[in-house]
């Protein structure tokens, strides 16, 4: 019996990497001559760059990187995929790992003073390292910067109003908006001939009622008045730099408009999240043969096929007739598993069980619950 393993994270809880372990030891346990094949995944958020990394068996490289705000430094990780015949050398990023919210205290977010800085440094780090790739996840920003920052430490040209000089040693950020009149990569530049894959799963335009200023500044700490002056900005530096088009482009609010100034000034491209991760680790080529594919999250509900990992380990399954089951911390009440491709799921946490104790003991409950699975031994596609 094969059976593959390609969960995604139990937020706040476990990691992708943790929860495919604890459903390692459970189908094991039923199923001792089976071959376990333990694909973590993400969808391009938290734990992109630990679950490809791990499932790929990359390495991890760590860089010390300005940080969200100018005047802080933070030690930051990213990964090295292994080489492959004919692929150029990968190197996996979060952006959140030098310009992420967690990294700020609450007194600290304020994206007037939010740099993507970090994140130019990191794509800089990747290719001294000789990588010709980069995947980028971009998810949990502190920054409404434009990727201006970013562009800044890799070396883009950036003229300012009045022809004001921009430091390379200090890091532009959301305030410095207004003032942007051209960004330009040049030929030669570190990132140059660098293919940049962005994973985003948001479909928000650049500037608008939509727009990363409105819909994410204020959880980054943008007070109303804020949100209007960094929007405004938002959509004068698309028309000053000529960049409408790729503005309007879907994802370009993501991260605070980093979606935009990669796109605009390093000529990404952007893509989903779980695809990318899916193509990354290879899912398609481990399923062949598999009896049994179990996947899992920490909430399960009729959201969880929409961009999301679980729905599209699922859909991946059924396109190649392989049974995919859902772990999950909990399930929604009604939900139809098998509308969103799975021919079963099944909650960590029944009632009267607490979260409290659900989340401090979810790995002995995922080898449990897994174990049981395992040991059905088949189920219907």
């Amino acid at each position: 019996m094969k059976i593959v393993l390609a969960p995604d994270k139990f937020k706040g809880c476990l990691s992708a990497v943790q929860v495919a372990e604890a459903m390692a030891l459970g189908a094991k346990r039923s199923q001792p001559g089976a071959i376990i094949d333990s694909c973590p995944i993400a969808d391009g958020g938290e734990g992109f760059v630990d679950t490809l990394v791990r499932a790929t068996g990359g390495r991890f490289e760590t860089r010390r990187v300005t940080g969200p705000l100018p005047d802080m430094m933070v030690d930051a990780t990213f990964g090295i995929m292994p080489a492959e015949a004919g692929a150029p050398k990968t190197a996996v990023i979060e952006m959140a790992a030098a310009a992420g919210l967690a990294l700020l205290k609450p007194n600290e977010r304020d994206p007037m003073a939010t740099t993507t800085f970090g994140v130019g440094e990191l794509l800089r780090a990747a290719v001294e390292l000789g990588c010709k790739r980069v995947l980028l996840g971009i998810g949990g920003s502190a920054t409404v910067d434009g990727g201006l920052g970013c562009a800044q430490a890799t070396g883009h040209t950036i003229v300012l109003q009045d022809g004001e000089p921009v430091s390379p040693a200090e890091p532009l950020t959301g305030r410095d908006l207004e003032r942007v009149v051209l960004i330009k990569q040049h030929r030669g530049e570190v990132t140059d001939g660098l293919e940049i894959i962005v994973a985003c799963d948001v479909t928000n335009p650049l500037y608008g009622p939509t727009g990363a200023a409105r819909v994410f500044g204020p959880q980054k700490g943008a007070s109303p008045a804020q949100v209007e002056q960094l929007d405004a900005w938002l959509r004068e530096l698309a028309t000053r730099t000529g960049k409408d088009a790729q503005a309007n482009t879907p994802g370009a609010g993501a991260a605070g408009g980093l979606g935009f100034g990669l796109l605009a000034f390093f000529n990404a491209t952007l893509q989903s999240g779980i695809d990318l991760v899916l193509n990354s680790t290879r899912l398609r080529e481990r399923l062949n043969g598999a009896d049994l594919c179990i996947t899992g999250e920490g909430r399960l509900d009729s959201q969880s096929v929409d961009g999301k990992a679980v729905g599209g380990v699922a859909a991946l399954c059924k396109e190649m007739n392989v049974p995919c089951v859902a772990i999950a911390g909990s399930v929604e009440e009604g939900l139809n598993s098998h509308a969103i491709g799975l021919a079963a799921a099944f909650a960590i946490r029944k009632p009267p069980m607490t979260l409290e104790y659900a989340m401090a003991n979810a790995s002995s409950l995922v080898q449990k619950v897994v174990e049981d699975v395992a040991r059905l031994g088949s189920f219907p596609i």
